[in-house]
């Protein structure tokens, strides 16, 4: 059973709404609006509760928490041919491998 409070939670200000809205990395069709940061956070955590108890009783899976995942390090993307020839020309003018490249790029933007 996954421990709700190891989801990745976060309140912030709607401004269509005109109030704060809670959300749930882990189950992102689910939100909570409050004129209060307090309660948008309380309003959010009470209805993951309710969605993780409804969805074991229906025997349904329920998602890992973010935190509790464990990752690899590795992930594969996908880039046009001709993108390809020109990361790895950057990174041979770099003396770098390509993998140093794109990751230093990914830590860049992040």
């Amino acid at each position: 059973m996954s421990d709700i409070h190891h989801y990745t939670y976060r309140v912030s200000w709607s401004p269509e709404d005109g109030e704060f809205v809670g959300t749930v990395a882990e189950f992102p069709s689910l939100s909570w609006l409050s004129s209060s940061q307090i309660e948008a956070f309380q309003g959010i955590l009470d209805m993951t509760a309710g969605t993780v108890a409804d969805m074991q009783a229906n025997g349904e899976k329920v998602p890992d928490p973010i935190a509790d995942r464990h990752y690899s390090g590795r992930f594969v993307v996908r880039v046009t041919p001709e993108q390809h020839r020109e990361l790895v020309l950057e990174a041979a003018e770099e003396k770098v491998s390509l993998n140093r490249l794109v990751s230093g790029r990914v830590l860049v933007g992040a």
